[in-house]
C-alpha cells in the first residue's frame, strides 16, 4: 500500500506543476497537502482497507478485482448509453478476392448484395470455427502460458449479452452445450431480426455455403416484406439508450408476450450477431476527410448510418459482425465481457484467409440473392410483439442516439513518414515513443496538459484484464515544454525525450505486472464502509478525481497486420 501511495503522489506532480505555472497554488504547498492526506490515510484507515482487500482476495476464486469489483464499477453500474461511449469497434481489411466493382459501386446501393452475403457467411464461419477450436483446445490450449489467459478471455466474447437492469446491469448464465439457442447466430437486416442455426449439434460450425444459403433466404424474406409495404419496428435502437431507461423498456417489452421472452433468450444465448446493412455508407459532403472511404467505414461500424444511427445493431451483444452492401466489414462489441485486443485476435483469424470460392457451390451473379430463396431450412424470424408505447420509445431512443452520434466524431491519421521499424532502429521503445507524440500533439493543439490513460493488459494473471498507465508524467511534461521552447537545443530535447521514454516504459512494466496504482486505489476506496460512516479526504480530494479525468484515452492494438496502430479518444468536456 505504501508503494502505491508514493507512486500516486508522483503521478500528481505534473498536474501540480502545471497548476503552479498557470497561477495556482505553488507546487511545494500543494504537494505537502497531498503528502499529508496520504500519511493520514496510512496511519488511519489505510491498513484496515488493505487488510479487507487482502481478505477479499483470499476468498476470491480468481482475483479480487475481476471476481467482485471490476465488472460492476468499470461497466455495469455506469448508466450512460453504450453507443460511442463504451462499445469497441474494429474496421476489418478488404478481401482482395471481392471485385472492385462491388467494393466501389458506381452508383448508390440500397439493397443487400450477393458478395456482401457471401463475405458475411465466410466471416461468420471463420469466427465460429475459431470458437470451436478454442472449445476443443486446438487453439491456445490451457497447457500454454498464453492459453491460460487468452482462451478464457476469448470465450467471453461468445454466447453472451449484457442485460440492462436498474442501477447495475448483469450477465446471464451461459447456455449449456446442448442448448439450441447457443448454436444459433442473431442476424439483423433492415431492423428485422432472425435466428440462424450455424453450429451443428457436435459443436462444428456449419459450412460457409450452408450459412450463405440461410442468409440469402433471410435477405429474400426481407425484400418480400418490403415489397408488401412492411417496415420493421427498430427495436434494436432501444439498446443505445440510457441503461435505466432501456431496462424499463425491456421489462415492458418482455411483459407483452411470452414470445418476446423467448426471442430475448435467443438473442442473449446466440453465439454471435451478424448485421447486414442494406446500403454502402458514404460520408456527407460536410464530413469529407483525406480518406472518406475509410472514415465512412469507421463511422458505420461505430454507430451505423448517420441519418439513423443505432439501427440494425444490438449494442448489448458481445460480438457483432457488420457487413455493408459493398462488402466492407467490421466488428462491434459490448466492452464489459472482454477487452478489445481479444476480439481483434478473433477477427484477425477470420480475415487472414479471404473468401474461398471453392467452399461455395456456385459463382455469384446479380440475381443470386432472390433466385435461391426457396425452401431453405435452419432460420427463423424473431418478430417481437410491440405496442404503441414501444414504438414511441423507439422514436425517442433513435432521437437521443442521433444526438450522441452528431456530437462525436471519429477519424484516422495514416502517418507514413516513418514507422515502428525506424523507431526501433533508433533504439527507442515504439509504444512509449507514440505516447510522447500524443502528449506533444495534445499540448500543441490545446496549450495545456491533461491526465492521460493508456491500457496495459494484465495477462500474466488468471482472468487478468487491464491496468492504467498514467502517461502524463513529470518527465513527459518536461520534454513537451522543451519541444515548445525554441531556445532549447536538439541535444537537450533528445535527452529529455529519452528520459520520458524510460519513465513511460517503467510505468508500463509496472502496470502489466500488477504494480500499477489505479486498480489498487479503486480497491482501497471501495473497502471503506460508508454505512459505518467511514470516509477519507484522500479520496474526496479534487485532485484525486482530476488525476483520473482522462480527457485523452489511448490504447494500442497489434493483433495482426490488419490492426496495427494506436487509437486515442479525447473529450472536449
Amino acid at each position: 500500500m505504501h508503494t502505491t501511495l508514493q507512486k500516486y503522489l508522483r503521478s500528481l506532480e505534473p498536474i501540480l506543476l502545471e497548476d503552479e505555472a498557470r497561477g495556482g497554488t505553488d507546487f511545494k504547498t500543494a504537494c505537502a497537502a497531498r503528502v499529508k492526506l496520504v500519511e493520514d490515510f496510512e496511519r488511519g484507515l489505510g491498513p484496515t482497507c488493505q487488510e479487507r482487500l487482502q481478505e477479499l482476495n483470499k476468498n476470491s476464486p480468481n482475483n479480487w478485482l475481476n471476481d467482485g469489483i471490476w465488472l460492476k464499477k468499470a461497466y455495469h453500474e455506469w448508466r450512460a448509453p453504450l453507443i460511442v461511449n463504451s462499445n469497441w469497434w474494429l474496421a476489418l481489411g478488404d478481401d482482395d478476392g471481392i471485385p472492385t466493382s462491388v467494393r466501389y459501386p458506381a452508383s448508390p446501393v440500397d439493397r443487400c448484395a450477393p458478395w456482401q452475403i457471401r463475405r458475411a457467411a465466410w466471416l461468420a464461419h471463420r469466427v465460429l470455427d475459431f470458437k470451436t477450436r478454442l472449445d476443443r483446445q486446438e487453439l491456445y490450449p490451457d497447457t500454454t502460458r498464453t492459453g491460460l489467459w487468452f482462451r478464457h478471455s476469448a470465450l467471453q466474447a461468445f454466447n453472451t449479452c449484457r442485460i440492462p437492469q436498474r442501477e447495475c446491469d448483469r450477465f446471464p448464465s451461459r447456455p449449456t452445450a446442448s442448448d439450441p439457442d447457443g448454436h444459433k447466430i442473431l442476424v439483423m437486416v433492415a431492423d428485422w431480426m432472425y435466428a440462424v442455426e450455424a453450429i451443428a449439434p457436435d459443436g462444428d460450425p456449419l459450412s460457409a455455403a450452408a450459412i450463405e444459403r440461410r442468409l440469402r433466404a433471410i435477405v429474400s424474406d426481407v425484400e418480400r416484406r418490403h415489397e408488401r409495404g412492411e417496415r420493421a419496428v427498430p427495436l434494436s435502437v432501444l439498446t443505445t439508450d440510457d441503461r435505466d431507461r432501456w431496462a424499463d423498456n425491456l421489462a415492458h417489452l418482455l411483459s407483452l408476450s411470452p414470445s418476446n421472452r423467448a426471442i430475448f433468450t435467443t438473442i442473449t444465448n446466440s453465439a454471435i450477431a451478424v448485421s447486414l446493412d442494406n446500403y454502402a455508407y458514404d460520408l456527407p459532403e460536410s464530413q469529407r476527410t483525406s480518406d472518406p472511404d475509410l472514415t465512412a467505414h469507421l463511422h458505420n461500424i461505430r454507430s451505423g448510418h448517420s441519418d439513423r444511427p443505432g439501427h440494425n445493431r444490438w449494442y448489448d451483444k458481445a460480438f457483432t459482425l457488420i457487413v455493408e452492401a459493398n462488402a466492407r466489414a467490421g466488428v462491434l462489441g459490448e466492452h464489459s465481457p472482454v477487452d478489445a485486443l481479444v476480439p481483434s485476435i478473433i477477427a484477425d483469424y477470420a480475415i487472414v484467409q479471404g473468401v474461398d470460392e471453392a467452399a461455395f457451390s456456385s459463382a455469384l451473379d446479380a440475381d443470386v440473392v432472390l433466385a435461391q430463396s426457396g425452401d431453405v431450412e435452419g432460420w427463423e424470424r424473431l418478430d417481437w410483439v410491440v405496442d404503441a408505447k414501444v414504438e414511441a420509445e423507439c422514436v425517442e431512443a433513435a432521437r437521443r442516439a442521433k444526438a450522441i452520434v452528431d456530437n462525436s466524431d471519429n477519424d484516422e491519421l495514416v502517418f507514413d513518414a516513418y514507422g515502428v521499424d525506424w523507431i526501433k532502429e533508433a533504439r527507442l521503445p515504439p509504444d512509449a515513443y507514440i505516447q510522447m507524440a500524443l502528449q506533444l500533439a495534445w499540448y500543441r493543439t490545446r496549450g495545456e496538459f491533461t491526465a492521460t490513460y493508456e491500457t496495459a493488459l494484465t495477462r500474466l494473471f488468471k482472468h487478468g484484464r487491464t491496468e492504467t498507465i498514467r502517461t502524463l508524467s513529470t518527465d513527459s511534461r518536461a520534454w513537451v515544454l522543451a519541444m515548445a521552447d525554441p531556445s532549447t537545443s536538439t541535444d537537450t530535447r533528445f535527452a529529455l525525450l529519452q528520459r520520458a521514454l524510460q519513465t513511460h516504459s517503467q510505468l508500463t512494466r509496472e502496470a502489466a505486472t500488477g504494480r500499477g496504482i489505479d486498480r489498487h486505489l479503486l480497491g482501497l476506496r471501495l473497502m471503506l464502509r460508508a454505512d459505518a460512516g467511514e470516509r477519507h479526504a484522500l479520496f474526496e480530494d479534487e485532485l484525486f478525481a482530476r488525476s483520473q479525468e482522462w480527457k485523452l484515452s489511448t490504447s494500442g492494438l497489434s493483433a495482426g497486420y490488419q490492426f496495427r496502430g494506436t487509437g486515442c479518444v479525447h473529450s472536449l468536456a
